[in-house]
This record gives C-alpha cells, structure tokens and sequence, in this order.
C-alpha cells in the first residue's frame, strides 16, 4: 500500500529493496501491526518483513527521522507514545490542513470517486465488527486520503501523510478502549459529499478529527 498522491508504483518485481522495505515497515507501523509504546527487536523486524539487515537498518533510520519510530538501546525500537504536547501540536495542524483539503476537494468530486470513498467506509464498518484493528487503521488511512488526493494539493496532502505517520498508529484506542463511538462523522462526510455541501463537508472532517484527538487524549490521561 502506498499513499495517495506519490509517484506512481513502479511495475511488480522493480521497486528497489531498500524502498520496499520502508514501505512495509512504514505500513506495519501505520497499521497498528506495532503498539504504541511496545518495543521489539531490529531482529524480529528482519524476520517479519523477510528482509536483510541493511535495508531494515535503513527503513528504520528513515522512520525514525520522520518521528515514527524511536530507536533504543539494546537493538530495540518502537512506536512512540504520544504526549499530550506533541497530540496537541498534531490536533492544530490536522484542523489547519485537513479541513481545506477536503473544501478543495468537494468541487472536483465525481460521483465514482464518492462511490469508492463509500466502499472504504463500508470496509471500515466491517473491520469494526470484526475487531480487526489493522483494517479498520488502513481503511480509515484509506476514506481520508482517497478524499485528500481529489483536491490536486500535493503540498498539503504531502504534510498531512507525514501527521497521520505519527498519529495514525495511536488511533488504534477507537477499538480497544471499550468506549461508545458516537457519531459517524464519515456518514456525515459522504452525505455531505453526495449533496455537494463543502461547508458540511469541512464541519464533518473537523468533526471527525476532534473525535480521534478526544479519544487519543483520553487513553493518555487514562496511563
């Protein structure tokens, strides 16, 4: 899986290891395949990714470069916890990009491109149902960009994929907490999108963000 709006996935069998190797570990960490906070070996990385030493050397050199892994002593790495200082740092800069990527995005919507953005969603529902943290991690990756790209703003969605690196993987407390869901902001969101109502549109993925940063923040106040 790639993210949207990145140069074009070479044919099978040409991507280079070094990059095929970020690229997964990249996804096991958005995909909540490492927990926040649990630490595993740069061993036990080599052998799930069947990857060599050097290019998981890389793969981890560049993750951690870009906030999403902490490397320990001991060759150990993890996901980082959030503090509540960097959650509200990524909260204003989620509602300052996020929001204006989807208002430019409501004009250049085609009713195809709202028909996939719906069967994510309908993905989402059945990763929920089923406990399946991965699937609903990439599938809400997946409603928020297949949105994202449609704007045509590669600057914004290029700085918002760098924000959900290190806040996605803690997103996963929206299926371990326990706690009610409430609102579908995403039903809002594809409404929204099947009248052509930006300001909805805006208001439900402001909705749906504050939603997510609530419950982050409240696991971290929980320890």
């Amino acid at each position: 899986m790639d993210y949207p709006g990145s140069a074009p996935e070479p044919a099978p069998g040409k991507l280079p290891v070094h990059e095929a190797t970020y690229r997964r570990l990249r996804d096991m960490v958005m995909f909540g395949e490492m927990e926040p906070g649990q630490k595993v070996t740069i061993q036990g990385i080599i052998g799930a990714l069947d990857a060599g030493m050097t290019p998981v050397r890389e793969a981890i050199r560049r993750l951690t470069a870009e906030g999403a892994l902490v490397l320990h002593e001991n060759r150990r790495i993890s996901v980082p916890r959030l503090t509540e200082a960097q959650l509200d740092e990524l909260a204003f800069a989620r509602q300052a990009l996020e929001p204006r990527l989807a208002e430019l995005a409501m004009d250049r919507l085609t009713p195809g491109q709202i028909d996939t953005i719906e069967a994510i969603d309908d993905r989402i529902d059945r990763a929920m149902a089923a406990g399946d943290i991965p699937g609903y991690l990439a599938g809400n990756h997946d409603f928020h960009f297949a949105l994202y790209e449609v704007a045509e703003a590669p600057i914004l969605t290029s700085l918002t994929q760098s924000l959900w690196l290190r806040f996605g993987p803690s997103l996963r407390v929206v299926m371990t907490s326990g706690d009610a869901i409430g609102r579908d902001m995403h039903k809002d969101a594809l409404a929204a999108m099947r009248s052509g109502d930006a300001p909805a549109l805006v208001a439900a993925i402001r909705g749906d963000i504050a939603q997510g940063i609530d419950r982050v923040r409240a696991d971290l106040r929980a320890g």
